[in-house]
């Protein structure tokens, strides 16, 4: 099926690519890694006049750490932040999601921050990108902005993204070394279909293991990625128990609010929501037990 037609703007900058996006409004859209956008133009589910390419812009596809973040650009590939050393060593559950979303071809091409402004419910990245404190660093023909992930996202393919904006970079605080962190991921054929339920988890734990910061956030089983606030709050100032892992769950399954479509049934996504709630939890708590 062939494209519709389109006029293709090659900004110079990423400030550059927000006033042409400005210019033309909703005519137009951007395009990094495609994998998406080309798929739904391809469907003739979007049509837009104008496609303004960012993926040639220099230095847009960095990985930087310093002793407080770590950053990720707005052309940071998938595949790339999969297999950077810092993000494996301080974020392993991004690695791991970045390194089974999609295929190695769209790795190759997809980039993070593209995922994450496609704003897809279901998105590898995001459930990990909540749990780490995410920051979206929002750049707009006058300047910049800088908004918390939990607040970027707003409807299923809906962001806080207003006219003339483009998500420059993504900000995450490094964790402390008594921290752990894990990805799971349940989908209808393997790991390189979209998740019919993901969910991630952070803790981070004092020298007794009381558990002084917890994070928890769930994937395809609402309208967004969402945290989940009050499980988040039953673990913290606790030691990770058994019985407490079950409650933490059962409060994440009363915050999901899942459909049936044709990955999988409302009642499976229920289902695997407590299942994988538990896993990751578990799972977080023994990579800080093996440090």
């Amino acid at each position: 099926m062939a494209l519709p037609k389109f006029s293709y703007l090659i900004p110079k900058t990423l400030k550059e690519a927000c006033i042409m996006l400005a210019e033309h409004e909703d005519k137009a859209r951007i395009l990094a890694g495609g994998t998406d956008l080309l798929i739904k133009m391809k469907h003739r589910m979007v049509q837009p006049e104008f496609i303004i390419g960012i993926s040639n812009i220099p230095n847009s596809d960095y990985i930087h750490s310093n002793h407080k973040n770590l950053t990720i650009g707005a052309n940071a590939t998938l595949c790339a932040v999969a297999q950077n050393p810092d993000i494996q060593r301080f974020f392993p559950a991004l690695a791991y999601a970045s390194s089974v979303t999609a295929t190695v071809q769209i790795r190759n091409m997809g980039t993070v921050v593209g995922n994450i402004c496609n704003a897809s419910p279901s998105a590898d990245t995001a459930t990990p990108l909540l749990v780490y404190d995410t920051k979206v660093v929002i750049m707009h023909p006058a300047g910049e902005r800088t908004l918390p992930l939990d607040e970027f996202f707003r409807g299923p393919g809906v962001t806080a993204l207003e006219s003339g904006e483009i998500v420059k970079e993504l900000i995450l605080p490094l964790i402390p070394d008594n921290s752990g962190s894990n990805y799971q991921k349940v989908s209808a054929r393997s790991k390189v279909d979209i998740a019919a339920v993901g969910v991630s988890a952070c803790l981070q734990v004092d020298e007794k293991e009381t558990i002084t910061k917890a994070r928890i956030a769930i994937g395809a089983v609402a309208p967004v990625p969402k945290r989940v606030l009050h499980a988040e709050k039953s673990l913290e100032g606790k030691l990770l128990t058994e019985e407490l892992v079950k409650q933490a769950a059962e409060i994440s399954l009363d915050e999901a609010t899942p459909i049936t479509d044709t990955r999988a049934t409302a009642q499976y996504r229920r289902e695997m929501v407590d299942v994988l709630v538990r896993r990751a939890l578990n799972k977080s708590m023994e990579q800080i037990r093996t440090k």
